[in-house]
């Protein structure tokens, strides 16, 4: 979706850190990103921390550093600065109390004073006789003067808002036009007392004041839309456009399971997936280029993305084709560039032998689908496992001949300078030829490997070099 290069573009990107950063906060980050960056907007990174109980500066700091990994940059916020801080919800009490006694004192919103088992009553009523439950609106009634005596008496009240009771009709840039009828919603809660406001209100206030144009974020929220337009209108401020990302679904479409869903994006790293196979995969969590292509570097992204093309079904969380996308990009990635970023994965002696873990790599890699799975994968290279004498004959072949043919190819390979794989299949290839392919070399395979699965044994020689291969070799011949 292009828009005019003379509008001025901003979205924002506000998680609440109440946990670490996850793969639906991430989606809706790099949506408003690519949809931003595409059209020469701003980003703005504005930390939702209204809940003060759950919200800690530690997930704020993992979801910081998690979006940062993943490419994910922005122009304002807590800790990079801009002309509309502070960002932080926690810091903008006094900018929330100002709106909040303004519409208190136009009676765009009163004091309610009615208790839980009052409201409780109440929606067992509406519910018995088959109404929406909603608030009746019995302390809209209060004279405001007698609402702020009882403030001062000391009691208990939360803040509603006065919704009209008329119908909100809004054009989602995803999902079209889309209407709420607010008789069905009824005064709202939009803050505790003058300086303890809620979400729908402190988003509202701070999107006007920080000029934001484009409100993208889960669908999960749509709800919450026609709450905040009615705060909109009633405090003056013009209307954003919204567009409301599918939900993530499991495979059999339904709601993601908390093991994703709650799954941090840092167990994903630890796991040894690639930034850019995450980014690449979330990125069609919903969305699709026009000609289906399946891998798309950030770049790609940039050129492709069209938030029109963001579809209004669910999307499928399929852990398969993220394991597969992340292969592709491993199977991309230079060698070298590979085991730098290896180093986390593997065990603290090994990290003494770079050129070793590079052509494994070279073999490895097309086998792996994580960065973690390496270490499982080459683990035999620097250390022969156990393995039974069994598993070394192929097929019929009688275990003495396994034995023959073993030792004739330790004897062929002493005669071997270089330990090349082009080198190895030139004296080895002719032998298969005579003595059969299978009874030579899978015994010479297992042999070297100590495992039924491995790379072919010209390569795994090739990184062994002659004195390693030539001792693992003697000592099959040995436990036959």
């Amino acid at each position: 979706m292009n828009i005019d290069n003379n509008s001025k573009i901003r979205v924002r990107i506000p998680p609440s850190p109440t946990g670490f950063l996850h793969i639906g906060t991430a989606r809706m980050g790099l949506f408003n990103w690519l949809f931003a960056r595409q059209n020469g907007g701003k980003i703005v990174f504005r930390p939702e921390d209204t809940d003060r109980e759950r919200s800690k500066p530690e997930f704020e700091e993992d979801i910081i550093k998690g979006l940062k990994w993943l490419g994910i940059d922005w122009d304002e916020g807590p800790n990079v600065g801009g002309e509309y801080g502070p960002y932080r919800q926690s810091e903008r009490e006094e900018i929330y109390k100002k709106y909040i006694l303004q519409l208190l004192s136009e009676n765009k919103a009163y004091y309610c004073f009615c208790t839980k088992e009052e409201l409780e009553l109440e929606k067992q009523a509406m519910q018995n006789q088959g109404i929406a439950p909603r608030y009746g609106g019995k302390c809209k009634l209060i004279d405001p003067k007698i609402s702020e005596q009882r403030i001062l008496n000391g009691e208990k009240s939360v803040i509603r808002l006065k919704v009209p009771e008329t119908v909100i009709e809004f054009d989602d840039i995803i999902r079209g036009k889309i209407s709420f009828d607010m008789s069905l919603t009824g005064d709202f809660v939009i803050a505790k007392d003058s300086n303890t406001v809620l979400y729908a209100l402190a988003g509202v206030i701070d999107d006007y004041l920080m000029k934001i144009t484009h409100v993208i974020r889960g669908e999960d929220i749509i709800s919450s839309t026609p709450r905040q337009i009615a705060i909109q209108r009633a405090l003056g401020f013009n209307e954003v456009q919204y567009a409301h990302l599918p939900l993530i679904l499991n495979p059999d479409k339904s709601k993601l399971s908390k093991r994703y869903l709650e799954t941090s994006l840092n167990d994903y790293k630890t796991k040894g997936y690639l930034p850019e196979a995450i980014v690449n995969f979330i990125a069609l969590l919903g969305w699709h280029p026009k000609d289906d292509q399946e891998i798309l570097s950030l770049k790609e992204l940039l050129k492709e993305f069209d938030l029109k093309r963001v579809q209004k079904s669910g999307a499928v969380f399929n852990a398969e084709k993220l394991d597969w996308i992340n292969q592709q990009y491993i199977r991309k990635y230079d060698s070298e560039k590979l085991m730098e970023m290896l180093l986390d994965f593997i065990p603290q002696d090994w990290k003494a032998k770079k050129d070793m873990i590079v052509k494994i790599l070279e073999i490895e890699k097309e086998r792996m689908k994580t960065l973690a799975e390496f270490k499982d994968l080459a683990e035999f290279f620097f250390q022969l496992p156990e393995y039974e004498k069994d598993v070394l004959i192929w097929k019929e072949t009688p275990i003495e001949k396994t034995k023959e043919n073993l030792a004739i190819l330790l004897n062929k390979l002493k005669e071997v300078d270089e330990f090349t794989k082009q080198n190895l299949e030139l004296v080895i290839a002719p032998l298969a030829e005579i003595y059969g392919k299978g009874d030579l070399l899978s015994p010479l395979r297992i042999s070297l490997s100590g495992k039924k699965s491995s790379p072919g044994p010209f390569e795994i020689m090739g990184v062994l070099g002659k004195e390693e291969s030539l001792k693992r070799i003697q000592f099959a011949i040995d436990k036959i």
